[in-house]
């Protein structure tokens, strides 16, 4: 199988054995997933891919990978992502995890900012050069050393709605509160009453939803696609004293038949740099078979995005609680019957 994206095209005409090296921050790609190694990520659609197929992967949040990183990992292919922050923090973590002296190769498309890592790896005291070039994406390669900074360091908070936030590169809304989820808060205390209700909090990012709903009385569950998202909320509703429950998942893979009073989102339509409205569909066409009968969907989303059809397609109609020319929070409620 030949790769299907350019920085995987950059990466198969090396001449250089894989075997036994991380690939960290993959992209999907058949190639990738198909060859040797193990892949590294926080991506759950990304590691269920691997794992499909018989590959081992993981999270950086995994219990187990601490135990086995040590275990002769020839070297690491890092892609780099589209925030800088986060890619920042990959480096820490991979310094902070392998030996000093292990190979890495850093790899992306030149719009995607690949030639910045030659100012971080500077910074950090590490040297690099530049392995190849093509497909408008690059390759430089180094090693990993000790750097003197722990990657604990990336993680920040703040203070939204009288609650603390703790929040991580590459998590939505990284360090401030979003304006279409201020002003689904906004809305949301005419729908949901307080109380004992079940809610999914869908897309979790830094758990502000989950928390504002957990503080009102809510038995809240939180998921996210993203690892470090799901890690942010988890201590997001500590720092408050609030309990909850949060799981990473690609949608509703996660949460197998449960069904919830109400589920709360303001779904994602960006995959890196590129637009995406698979997620943000499958939330609202499968959210009937994971509502009781009388529950609702309430979401916000950016005002051009197409989700009207989508309500209309799955529950039969909707509401339109809020419009500000840039956002709208959108009701829909399953039948009784």
């Amino acid at each position: 199988m030949s790769a299907e994206t350019p920085v995987c095209q950059l990466l198969e005409r090396q001449a250089l054995d894989y075997r036994g090296w991380w690939w960290v921050g993959p992209p999907r790609d058949g190639w990738l997933e198909a060859g040797e190694g193990a892949a590294v990520s926080v991506d759950a659609a990304v590691l269920e891919a691997w794992r499909a197929r018989g590959r081992p992967a993981f999270s950086p949040f995994d219990d187990g990978l601490p135990a086995t990183a040590g275990a002769g990992v020839p070297g690491v292919v890092l892609f780099w992502p589209k925030s800088h922050a986060l890619g920042e923090w990959w480096l820490l973590w991979l310094c902070a995890m392998l030996p000093p002296g292990t190979p890495l190769q850093l790899a992306g498309e030149n719009q995607g900012g690949i030639k910045r890592v030659l100012k971080v790896l500077a910074a950090l005291g590490l040297g690099c050069r530049k392995r190849d070039t093509a497909r408008r994406c690059s390759l430089f390669e180094t090693r990993l050393g000790r750097v003197g900074l722990d990657p604990e360091a990336a993680w920040s908070s703040f203070e939204a709605e009288g609650l603390t936030l703790v929040s991580h590169p590459g998590v939505f809304g990284h360090g401030k509160l979003d304006d279409g989820t201020r002003l689904l808060l906004e809305r949301l205390p005419a729908v949901l009453p307080e109380g004992q209700a079940e809610v999914l909090d869908m897309g979790c990012g830094d758990g502000i939803l989950a928390a504002w709903l957990a503080r009102r009385g809510a038995r809240v569950t939180a998921v996210d696609v993203n690892a470090c998202a799901v890690e942010a909320t988890r201590r997001t509703l500590a720092a408050n004293g609030l309990a909850g429950e949060a799981r990473v998942g690609d949608v509703y893979a996660a949460l197998g038949e449960r069904r919830f009073t109400a589920i709360v989102s303001n779904p994602p339509f960006h995959q890196e740099r590129a637009i995406d409205y698979g997620p943000a569909a499958r939330l609202i066409l499968e959210a009937p078979d994971h509502l009781r009968p009388g529950g609702q969907l309430v979401i916000v989303a950016n005002a051009f995005l197409p989700y009207p059809d989508l309500l209309e397609r799955a529950f039969g109609g909707f509401e339109i609680l809020a419009d500000d020319r840039r956002f709208r929070v959108y009701q829909a409620v399953k039948p009784l019957g």
